[in-house]
């Protein structure tokens, strides 16, 4: 009993004395700059007021407005956003495919006019030779008319082959190219003709998307977005728009969802490619209709960056350990610079009870060591772009190789929302694929060997008088 109280004192001090998270330098061999030259988070005053006041209801029930285009392929209504997607956008891209073939095909067309004009011409010139050469055998024989005939003849034999063998080949394979675009084109229309007969009614997806889109979730939210769940969203005309998780009740809502781990379903150590599209699964449906509970994902960098990039910007960090205790880290500035700047980020003001290692580190920590933590002005890293502050270019020093994930590495973490996912919460250097902390780490609630059982991160713009 002794023995084994014992082993479980000497772990429980093994877990808090031994924090992982920095790489202490080596004597007289690595030197340490912790000071880089970024630009500071976006502030000032927000494109959004504070949010209205709604009216008491007067007891006369608003006529409902009938939205254009309700039953098609897209959502016309100004108020209730302009996209809503069922599918029915594939109909475009046909008849593009389709007006693009036809033109080909005329192009062809053409060809095989001009081949058949010329071949005609030449026909009715070697006619003509074969008459003259008849005429010139009536002529008396003589070494000039012999020579002449001669030639005559070589210069009829070649026309004549041209016109049996070459053009009839010519026109062959253009026929059997012409044909085959002609097929093409049928089934293209096949498939025009099966999509109009399935847009003819609204279709259906198996997460179906709220009518309701905007920028982000806030203006989802101020148009009347109000439950929890999938949206669209679009900040910026000039690109396509995106599925995102909103959350609406979170401190008055308005929060789009930018990472969230939950279950260790998906994959967090991927290439710096994937990191910037993105990836996962952003919402899925528990029986209600819609997609009410958040996938687990990452939006992108690009996605982020533009995002925080509008205006002032706020982040959530929720967190939740595995047995059932929730922290939490906000900040009131947050930005995230453009892939050009290898996705720096910038964060400040926080507020919270995680504890601020964005800003300060780990405590565990002290001195240089402490500093090597702070992620705070750091670039965005994955195992296949080193951009950490760990001797780059070394590919044997590379933080997010040894701790699972991409993240704004410093040298290396005090956190790592985007580590491998442990369950049941303690590990160790032994369960660790480089003897690294490379769990889903908050060092300052739990330590660098405690791998935390859930972790959102969440974005709005932030105005003053919330």
């Amino acid at each position: 009993m002794d023995i084994k109280c014992a082993f479980l004192s000497k772990t429980r001090t093994f877990l808090m004395v031994d924090p992982r998270g920095h790489r202490p330098l080596s004597k007289g061999r690595e030197t340490y700059s912790p000071a880089r030259n970024n630009p500071a988070p976006i502030s000032g005053g927000s494109h959004y007021r504070g949010r209205p006041t709604e009216a008491p209801a007067r007891g006369t029930e608003q006529e409902k407005e009938e939205q254009p285009e309700a039953g098609g392929c897209t959502h016309a209504s100004e108020q209730m956003g302009v996209l809503c997607p069922t599918g029915c956008e594939l109909k475009t891209a046909i008849l593009k495919q389709e007006r693009s073939v036809k033109e080909e095909v005329r192009r062809m067309q053409k060809d095989v006019d001009d081949l058949s004009r010329s071949s005609n011409t030449i026909y009715n010139y070697v006619d003509g030779m074969s008459s003259a050469l008849r005429e010139r055998q009536l002529v008396k024989n003589g070494d000039l008319v012999s020579q002449y005939t001669d030639d005559l003849e070589t210069q009829h034999v070649y026309a004549k082959e041209a016109i049996d063998t070459v053009f009839p080949s010519n026109i062959r394979i253009l026929q059997g190219v012409l044909e085959k675009i002609r097929m093409k084109i049928q089934r293209v229309e096949k498939a025009i003709l099966a999509q109009r007969d399935e847009c003819r009614e609204q279709c259906t997806v198996s997460c179906p998307i709220p009518v309701v889109s905007g920028k982000e979730c806030e203006d989802i939210y101020r148009k009347g977005g109000r439950d929890s769940g999938m949206y669209l969203v679009q900040p910026d005309s000039f690109y396509q728009p995106y599925k995102v998780y909103c959350d609406q009740t979170t401190q008055n809502g308005g929060w789009t969802t930018i990472q969230n781990r939950m279950d260790g379903s998906v994959d967090f150590g991927r290439r710096w490619d994937n990191y910037r599209s993105g990836f996962g699964n952003i919402a899925f449906d528990v029986g209600k209709g819609h997609c009410s509970t958040p996938g687990e994902y990452w939006l992108g960098n690009e996605r982020i960056s533009q995002l925080t990039k509008q205006g002032p910007t706020e982040v959530l960090m929720e967190m939740e350990d595995w047995s059932g205790n929730k922290v939490h880290a906000q900040y009131k500035q947050f930005t995230i610079q453009s892939e050009a700047s290898r996705y720096v980020m910038a964060i400040n003001g926080y507020s919270g009870t995680a504890g601020n290692v964005m800003l300060e580190g780990a405590t565990e920590l002290s001195g240089e060591n402490r500093t090597m933590t702070i992620h705070n002005g750091m670039m965005f890293s994955t195992y296949d772009r080193d951009n950490d502050n760990w001797t780059p270019g070394d590919p044997s020093k590379q933080c997010s190789r040894e701790d699972g994930g991409g993240w704004w590495y410093n040298r290396c973490h005090s956190a790592n929302p985007n580590g491998r996912y442990y369950w049941g919460g303690a590990y160790t250097r032994y369960m660790a694929k480089h003897g690294t902390d490379d769990g889903m780490v908050w060092m300052n609630w739990k330590g660098s060997w405690y791998s935390l059982k859930a972790i959102c991160m969440k974005i709005r713009p932030y105005f003053a008088s919330r």
